[in-house]
């Protein structure tokens, strides 16, 4: 079986949707040919010149990081910096560089999933939930028709609501409608008022693929013309946001929980405020620079916050709330390699999958 690079890309964003990317962020495929089959992917959390030679000498034409190599606009590519330099040898070399950025921060799978996992969480859940991308599907359907129509809806992502599938309300009433006479009713005769039992039918769906849902009930629909209207919510998306929260098995003593996290993820060195003498059970964590989540760590009861990243300042803010930890960037979303690799492993059997060997933490410790 032949494998594109557009067909790891697309399977990457059923995964992790670029709808769910921040708005300064560039998680795309940033060089390489959609169209051209796939001979190795190399997964790494940066991408450097050196990563760029080690996907040459495994004969991989695919990295994809986590980190883009390209947040800003290029005005030139005369490799005057690292990040031309590095572009310019992967265009030389006809290598891909796919980034997959915080939109795998922000699903309930993701990073800091995987940072959950590594430190023994459970009960875990999304620390700040985004609002604003959900919406609601409101259509009428012929009461026969309505589970035909419903299970399209379902099929094309519809109806999901956390550990709940096929979700759906209905309420059955009296539709009306007068064909003309270019019409081509499917009940009914042209001029003439008709009367249908009917469903008024609601379902819930992401807003990004408003576009497939539409298709799917237009494709199920009996109707020549469907009648239908959207609405954008504010309901929280509980598997989308930013963080996550989760809790211990079993509380630890702080200085026994940060041993613990040290020797989970394989630290050097751990920043943070004063113990204050408490248990810690509840950890709220988001890889990378998270300090903005605070607030929410501190809504959600947590005993301690690990995130990356703080300036000197922020440290106060914990004002002897919680515990708050920085552990590094680099050392915060490294596993976040070890995650893409399982991720394609579990459709891709068949291309060849590497790790990356080089260390590309900028930061070294004395």
């Amino acid at each position: 079986m032949v494998n594109l690079i557009s067909d790891v890309v697309s399977y990457l964003e059923s995964i992790a949707p670029p709808a769910y990317q921040e708005s300064y962020d560039n998680a795309q495929l940033i060089t390489g040919n959609a169209s051209d089959e796939v001979t190795g992917i190399l997964c790494s959390l940066d991408v450097t010149e050196d990563v760029v030679q080690e996907a040459i000498d495994l004969k991989c034409n695919m990295i994809v990081a986590h980190h883009p190599i390209v947040f800003k606009g290029l005005k030139s590519l005369t490799g005057k910096n690292y990040v031309e330099r590095t572009v310019i040898k992967a265009i030389k070399n006809n290598i891909a560089i796919y980034a997959i950025h915080t939109n795998l921060d922000n699903v309930h799978t993701g990073v800091n999933k995987r940072i959950a996992d590594k430190i023994g969480l459970v009960n875990t859940k999304i620390l700040a939930p985004k609002k604003g991308i959900l919406m609601k599907l409101t259509a009428f359907v012929p009461v026969a028709d309505t589970p035909l129509v419903l299970q399209g809806l379902y099929q094309a992502g519809a109806g999901a609501i956390g550990e709940y599938s096929n979700c759906s309300f209905r309420v059955e009433g009296t539709g009306t409608f007068l064909p003309s006479d270019q019409a081509n009713p499917t009940i009914g005769k042209k001029g003439a008022t008709e009367e249908v039992n009917e469903n008024r039918i609601e379902v819930i769906f992401p807003a990004y693929l408003q576009g497939k849902i539409i298709r799917a009930l237009k494709e199920c629909h009996p109707y020549e013309e469907v009648a239908y209207y959207l609405q954008q919510t504010e309901n929280e998306h509980q598997e989308v946001g930013s963080g996550m929260v989760g809790e211990l098995e079993s509380p630890m003593a702080e200085s026994t929980f940060l041993q613990h996290l040290k020797s989970a993820m394989n630290l050097n060195v751990i920043k943070h405020t004063p113990l204050l003498d408490r248990p810690i059970k509840h950890v709220a964590i988001c890889g990378g620079a998270g300090i903005f989540l605070l607030g929410a760590a501190k809504s959600a009861k947590a005993d301690i916050f690990i995130t990356a990243d703080i300036k000197y300042h922020e440290f106060f803010d914990a004002d002897n709330q919680l515990v708050i930890s920085d552990i590094g960037h680099y050392e915060s979303e490294i596993y976040t390699k070890d995650l893409l690799l399982e991720i394609l492993s579990q459709n891709f059997s068949n291309i060849a999958l590497y790790l990356t060997k080089v260390i590309t933490n900028p930061i070294t410790y004395v």
